[in-house]
C-alpha cells in the first residue's frame, strides 16, 4: 500500500515503461489520442502530456473524437473533451458518422432495434478513427484501452470462435500492416487505478454509460472479469498472458488481409464490413451485415417504407462524405 503522491508517481511510471519497453513512439511522430471524453481517454490525454514534455518523447500530440450521434450521451462527452482541449492544450479534431456515413447511431438504432446496434457503432467507429486519424495526418493512433478491456476482448474471441482475433487482440501495437498503427500504453494498466487516478487528480472526465450499450455481449464478459477480479484481481493480467501465449495451429486457415473494393478500406473480403453494414442500410435491410439476408418488411409504423426512400435519396457512393471521398 502507498500514499496518494507516491500513487501517482508509480502509476505515471509504469506507463512511461510500457511506453520504452514496447517501444510505442518515435521522436517526431504526430500522435492522435482517441478521446471519447470518458475516465480511460482522459486519463491517457493528461497523463501522455505529461509525460511527453517530462521525458522529451517529441511527439505531436491530437485529440481526436468521434460523434456517434447518440443523442443525450456523445453530444454531452464531446463537451467534456472540448473543455480537454482547453486544459491539456492539444487540438481537436471531431468526425461524425453522419458526415461519413449520412447515418447516426440514433439512425441505426431505430432501423434495426436495441440488438445487434453495438455491431453497426464497433465497425464503424474503428473505421472512422482511422479516416479521422487520415484528415490529421498522424502517424499513430492511441487508445485509452486498459488491461480490463483487454482481458474482456480475449474472454469474448474464445466464447466466439474467433480464432483470428484472438491470435492478435493482445498486441500492444496494432494494425501495423494497414492505413495507421494503434497502441494500447494501458496495456497492463487496471481500470481501478484508472478510475482513482482521475479521481484524485480530480481530471474533468464524462462518467455516464452509453445508453445503447447494456445489451452488448461484452457487458456479460465485463460482469465476468469483475467477478473474478473480486476474488483474484491478478486474474486480470494472467488472462492477458494465456492470451499472448496462445498459439494458432498451423493448419488454421487464417483470413488473407486485403483491401475493400468499394472504399479501400482494409479487409479480409471484396467488401469490408462498414460497407457491408451501410449497404444493408441503405437498402432498407439493416440485418444484412449481421447474418440475416431476409428481406425485412415494413413494421407498422411504415419504417420499411421510410428506410426505401432513404436509400433512394442516396445517389452517391456509400462511403462518400459531404466534404467529398475520404477514401485511403
Amino acid at each position: 500500500q502507498i500514499c496518494r503522491e507516491c500513487f501517482y508517481i508509480v502509476f505515471e511510471d509504469e506507463i512511461h515503461q510500457t511506453i520504452v519497453d514496447n517501444n510505442l513512439f518515435k521522436a517526431g511522430e504526430r500522435v492522435a489520442i482517441g478521446a471519447s471524453g470518458g475516465k480511460d481517454s482522459t486519463v491517457l490525454a493528461y497523463v501522455l502530456s505529461e509525460l511527453n514534455k517530462r521525458h522529451k518523447y517529441g511527439l505531436d500530440l491530437f485529440l481526436l473524437s468521434i460523434d456517434e450521434g447518440i443523442t443525450g450521451y456523445r453530444d454531452d462527452s464531446l463537451e467534456t473533451v472540448k473543455r480537454n482541449e482547453l486544459q491539456y492544450g492539444l487540438p481537436l479534431k471531431i468526425v461524425s458518422y453522419k458526415d461519413l456515413y449520412d447515418w447516426t447511431m440514433d439512425d441505426i438504432v431505430k432501423a434495426i432495434g436495441l440488438k445487434n446496434n453495438c455491431t453497426f457503432c464497433g465497425v464503424f467507429r474503428r473505421q472512422a478513427l482511422d479516416r479521422g486519424a487520415a484528415l490529421l495526418k498522424v502517424d499513430k493512433i492511441v487508445t485509452g484501452h486498459n488491461a480490463d478491456d483487454i482481458a474482456e476482448t480475449v474472454l469474448l474471441n474464445i466464447l466466439r470462435g474467433d480464432i483470428a482475433r484472438l491470435s492478435r487482440c493482445t498486441f500492444i501495437t496494432t494494425g501495423e500492416d494497414g492505413p495507421i498503427p494503434r497502441c494500447k500504453p494501458f496495456k497492463y494498466t487496471y481500470e481501478k487505478e484508472i478510475v482513482m487516478y482521475a479521481y484524485f487528480k480530480k481530471l474533468d472526465y464524462f462518467s455516464t454509460e452509453c445508453i445503447y450499450s447494456p445489451n452488448a455481449y461484452r457487458g456479460f464478459a465485463r460482469e465476468f472479469i469483475k467477478d473474478l477480479e473480486r476474488m483474484r484481481p491478478r486474474a486480470i493480467l494472467d488472462i492477458i498472458t494465456s492470451g499472448e501465449n496462445f498459439r494458432i495451429s498451423t493448419t488454421t486457415r487464417m483470413p488473407e488481409q486485403g483491401t475493400c473494393e468499394r472504399c479501400g478500406y482494409i479487409s479480409s473480403q471484396k467488401l469490408c464490413k462498414a460497407c457491408v453494414l451501410l449497404d444493408g442500410l441503405n437498402r432498407g435491410l439493416p440485418k444484412l451485415g449481421i447474418g440475416r439476408t431476409a428481406k425485412v418488411g415494413a413494421g407498422a409504423d411504415g419504417s420499411g417504407e421510410q428506410q426505401g426512400k432513404r436509400a433512394e435519396r442516396r445517389n452517391r457512393s456509400s462511403l462518400q462524405g459531404k466534404h467529398g471521398n475520404l477514401d485511403f
